[in-house]
């Protein structure tokens, strides 16, 4: 049987449902971030970034919109999200970075954040438990 299209591991898309992804393999890593800019992107107490490699990513509906940040790494980052609903779906460039950051809130199905590695935890909000042995940085890591 040939298939023309991989089966999918995850799902997502916009709030609105005008952007539609897929993505054909887990993720590599997810992080739990506390910075003062996740917490503004995502209007909660911090941001969920699932990694993926970028050739595991199909964009399957819509047009996305592109606005780039300086990061408080020093870096720039590429934000892309739904030009009808302003819903961000996620940072990196697909066509330039080896590697981008899905947004969490973006996904069909909720990830499990058990194993999930908290970074800028000197930024976390007061009252924000980080699971107990967690991987946890205290900024950025490397």
């Amino acid at each position: 049987m040939t298939r023309s299209e991989p089966e999918s591991v995850l799902t997502g898309g916009c709030q609105c449902g005008a952007i539609r992804y897929a993505l054909d393999r887990p993720p590599q890593e997810i992080y739990v971030c506390h910075c003062r800019e996740c917490r503004k992107q995502s209007a909660s107490a911090f941001g969920i970034s699932v990694m993926v490699r970028s050739v595991d990513l199909r964009l399957l509906q819509g047009t996305l919109r592109r606005w780039s940040r300086p990061t408080d790494s020093g870096r720039t980052l590429a934000c892309f999200f739904c030009a009808e609903c302003g819903s961000r779906v996620w940072h990196g460039d697909p066509e330039q970075a080896e590697e981008i950051s899905i947004k969490g809130g973006s996904l069909d199905e909720p990830v499990d954040l058990s194993d999930a590695i908290h970074i800028w935890t000197s930024r976390k909000l007061p009252g924000v438990i980080i699971p107990e042995g967690s991987r946890r940085h205290e900024e950025e890591p490397d």
